[in-house]
């Protein structure tokens, strides 16, 4: 027997002013692409030969160049043609929520050419990002559709292993099942669904519970996401039966959660402790305990942010007399990275700090001594590994600060990731980071979620959405 598996993971924001391209993809093949995938060996360890297709890392970016999408969607439809006749089911590796030039949901799009290809009935999982945006079709052309339960995702490698397990049974035994699908008329940041916090937690046990029955292989809740106005933005739930004879009592069980997860509408909020800026900074600088992290959730890049702004960096400079040592992890600015990087360890010069893509993101002028230098290669973060970036650690003259200026977007949430740039989290008093929940380990310091403006903007009520649902909570009172 054998499985066809490919990967395509692009959280789409189309609130900043950038396209994403393939220059911005991780793009592997073959054997190379394996290690991308999470498997583990589960298909070999069932006699299943693994046909490798292409794996299309695009992380948090902005909406997709057209030109773009075509060449991984053909690569991946080009591969499944060639083997249409070898195998006997596709896994995928899905985000959720990506966003294409003139197609929309590049997933969505993918999945359906993939049923032109094969048909109906071959088995097909897909696992994927809880923030990700579902539909009916989508879902129903799935034989298995599961979304991580952690938020952080601390359980990818675990969900990955659920999926496969369910689609070699599928392979091996063909029952016929398909997934179910139900939408809520509700809309929700990932902020406001931590899995540590209510009522996720309990919405997570309840599905650990309806998998207890014999009858329901699978059970989800997909969050959806909202840095994309579309129109199968918002909440879903997903069930699967373990025989196709369930699957009438499948749809009854896809009732009964959807209203269960709806019930619990008011319960949604930000998780920990938000603040104004203003009042962020504050309790920062008053903080007894560090260090003491401050969330840049309107910058957050695990949402598609860029990384850019320069804000929260203007609010601390203006701070009379600061006597607290302060670590900006990171700023992004690709030119300002390349000169510094360009430059020896204790080299002084003249920066000016800001991609200036809108007033958030303006220029700051500082004059800067590079401490450290470094690249983020071979590190391993939430299960993924690759090259996240360069990065270059400098102090600013005249004031406790040092900034952690990037070439990219990425996160910076654990401790190991400051230290290719040789800082350490404890010789800080108050560490930024671009993110807008705070990360496991961030969570153990003292923290505060500051609600900046943004491309992440966390009032969903200011959103300008046109294509959604109607009415849909809690933008219409239901």
């Amino acid at each position: 027997m054998k499985v066809l598996t490919a990967k395509f993971t692009l959280e789409a924001n189309a609130n900043i002013p950038v396209r994403c391209d393939l220059p911005n993809v991780a793009l592997k093949y073959g054997r190379d692409a394996l290690g991308t995938m999470m498997l583990n060996g589960i298909f070999e360890e069932n006699g299943i030969e693994v046909i490798q297709s292409l794996s299309a890392d695009a992380g948090s970016s902005g909406v997709m160049k057209y030109e773009a999408f075509r060449y991984i969607a053909d690569t991946i439809l080009r591969d499944i043609r060639e083997h249409l006749n070898e195998i006997n089911g596709i896994y995928l590796h899905f985000h959720g929520a990506s966003e294409i030039e003139n197609i929309g949901s590049g997933d969505h799009y993918m999945l359906r050419e993939i049923r032109k290809l094969v048909g109906p009935y071959l088995p097909i999982g897909i696992a994927c990002d809880p923030h990700g945006n579902l539909c009916k079709e989508y879902v129903e052309n799935t034989t298995i559709i599961r979304s991580y339960r952690e938020s952080p995702h601390t359980d990818i490698e675990e969900t990955v292993r659920k999926v496969c397990t369910v689609l070699i049974e599928q392979m091996k035994n063909p029952t016929g099942i398909h997934s179910v699908y139900r939408k809520l008329p509700m809309i929700l940041g990932g902020e406001q669904s931590v899995s540590a916090d209510e009522p996720v937690r309990t919405i997570n046990v309840h599905l650990n519970e309806m998998e207890k029955d014999p009858k329901i292989i699978s059970a989800s809740w997909h969050v959806g996401y909202i840095r994309h106005d579309c129109d199968v933005a918002g909440c879903g739930i997903v069930v699967v039966p373990s025989k196709k004879e369930y699957q009438e009592y499948a749809e009854q069980k896809a009732d009964e959660l959807a209203e269960y997860v709806f019930s619990k509408r008011h319960e949604f909020h930000y998780t920990g402790v938000t603040a104004m800026p203003e009042e962020a900074l504050r309790m920062a600088l008053e903080a007894k305990d560090s260090p003491f992290f401050i969330t840049d959730s309107g910058d957050n890049v695990t949402s598609g942010s860029t990384g850019a702004n320069t804000f929260v960096l203007r609010q601390v400079l203006a701070v009379k007399n600061l006597n607290k040592k302060v670590l900006f992890a990171a700023i992004r600015d690709e030119k300002t990275w390349s000169k510094l990087s360009g430059l020896n360890i204790g080299d002084v010069c003249d920066i000016s700090l800001g991609e200036c893509f809108d007033e958030l993101s303006t220029k700051v002028d500082l004059t800067v001594k590079v401490e450290a230098k470094g690249r983020q290669i071979g590190t391993r973060l939430f299960a993924e590994e690759g090259d996240f970036g360069g990065a270059v650690r400098v102090s600013v003259e005249g004031k406790p600060i040092e900034i952690i200026v990037t070439d990219t977007n990425h996160p910076f949430v654990e401790k190991k990731q400051t230290q290719v740039v040789g800082a350490n989290w404890n010789d800080y008093d108050i560490i930024i980071v671009k993110t807008g929940y705070a990360f496991p380990e961030v969570k153990e310091y003292g923290n505060v979620m500051s609600l900046t403006e943004g491309a992440t903007l966390q009032d969903t009520s200011r959103l300008p959405f046109k294509r959604i649902m109607r009415p849909m909570f809690p933008i219409d009172k239901i």
